[in-house]
């Protein structure tokens, strides 16, 4: 008989770090492949400040080849699974149909953006999934500046001098903080924009930022944010998105060519077309993390729906800290189980949050601890140094560079709008506010 082989679909927080344990575990012994559409694993938590200029692409993004060595990765896009042959289909980056065979699956097929059933949104919104929405936006961000600077009619350029952002949770602030910052460096390079200050709004029908973060942390944020001039709408919803502006729920239109959307993430679309068991649109497994009479497949990560057993009847929040944790289980209990040993069940409670907010500003609350200011930055930036599977040095000098004063603000035109568009929403998780 042949080696044991272990296909993990998605290479994502859960995946990348499922298969850096079952390398190190199992040394060999089974054969591991990792289907992925690209041939990297992002560090999200990141994403915002190449958005922002801080941060390059190659410096949030690791190898897939160069860190998982022995290990066999496939590009490609998994389109369905076959439990009763054991098989993976999928469609490679040329859109050729092909199958993998398994002996044990491990599902870490993430998610995607959310949408509500908001007029225009889809056609005129730029989500913030991946790194082309990453490039897109900052080169966006950048063009409407200089685009401002060039226009004669006032309404226009401020227009294009207004952004809007909706949702307040992490991504939606970080964006905004990290987009705030760039704006206001382009803009003062342009003597036709003397005087002009680019104009932000972070809407959100909750009623605080980071309103799932302790009231110290969310007030510090807000508070960052009402310094730099950000006009923080809570309580708020968008009613309809046009190319020339959005519409609030209390009748308020703004003028805006600008428009990001970060009111959440959904599971990727895969997760309906499986034929197993879902809940709130993620499959069903039980603690251990298996998928209920497929005692073959596994699944982790923002596509499951992971029992929080330190919160009976809920399920673990959809975060990069839990899809880590769970993918490094996993692969723990995948090992347990070939060599007919124990598994453990899923238990995590929340070692803190960090939220960057440019500059030298941040809020964290590590082991419960409520800080802002330096100290949140320090412990913020620490812990992204210590997560990132790589590139700390490059990550660690492009922060000093952008403590000087200076971010890169040059577009590079590599991402046209075509290739980022927003996803559409699956009927059964839309909402009729945002």
């Amino acid at each position: 008989m042949g080696k044991t082989h272990i296909v993990i679909v998605g290479a994502g927080f859960a995946g990348y770090h499922a298969a850096r344990r079952l390398t190190k575990r199992l040394r060999g012994s089974a054969d591991i492949t990792v289907l992925n559409p690209t041939d990297y694993f992002l560090y999200l938590p990141l994403l915002p400040e190449v958005a922002g200029g801080v941060l390059e692409p190659r410096q949030v993004t690791v190898p897939l080849a160069d860190s998982l060595r022995g290990v066999r990765v496939v590009l490609g896009e998994a389109t369905g699974v076959d439990p009763a042959r054991r098989r993976v289909r999928y469609r490679d980056p040329e859109g050729r149909a092909a199958e993998l065979a398994y002996d044990r699956l491990l599902l870490t097929v993430g998610s995607v953006n959310k949408l509500l059933p908001i007029p225009g949104v889809a056609d005129n919104a730029h989500g913030f999934r991946g790194l082309p929405e990453a490039l897109y936006l900052r080169d966006h961000l950048i063009r409407q500046i200089e685009m401002a600077a060039t226009a004669d009619d006032v309404a226009e350029r401020q227009a294009r001098c207004t952004f809007v952002v909706v949702g307040a949770g992490y991504t939606g602030t970080e964006v905004t903080a990290q987009g705030q910052l760039l704006t206001a460096q382009v803009a003062a390079r342009h003597p036709t924009l003397a005087g002009v200050h680019p104009r932000w709004l972070l809407v959100d029908h909750g009623q605080r930022v980071l309103g799932h973060l302790d009231r110290r942390l969310s007030d510090a944020a807000a508070r960052t944010l009402h310094e730099r001039g950000v006009e923080i709408r809570t309580g708020t919803s968008v009613t309809e998105a046009t190319a020339d502006g959005i519409r609030l729920d209390d009748g308020t239109f703004v003028s805006s060519r600008t428009l990001v959307w970060c009111v959440g993430v959904r599971p990727d679309p895969l997760v309906d077309d499986l034929g197993l068991r879902t809940e709130h649109g993620r499959l069903v497994v039980d603690a251990y993390l298996s998928v209920p009479d497929h005692r073959d497949i596994y699944a982790c990560g923002d596509a499951a729906a992971v029992p929080d057993l330190t919160r009976p009847g809920e399920l673990t929040a959809m975060t990069a800290q839990h899809a880590q944790r769970q993918g490094v289980l996993a692969a723990d209990n995948i090992v347990a189980e070939l060599r007919r040993g124990r598994r453990r069940a899923y238990r995590h409670s929340s070692l803190g949050f960090a939220v960057d907010l440019g500059g030298r500003r941040a809020a964290a609350n590590p082991l419960g601890l409520a800080l802002t200011g330096l100290p949140a930055l320090t412990v913020t930036r620490g812990y992204h140094l210590v997560a990132l599977p790589a590139n700390r040095v490059r990550t660690a000098t492009a922060w000093l560079f952008a403590a000087a004063g200076h971010r890169p603000d040059t577009q590079l035109g590599l991402v046209p709008a075509s290739a980022v568009p927003l996803d559409t929403a699956d009927p059964e998780t839309l909402h009729t506010t945002a």
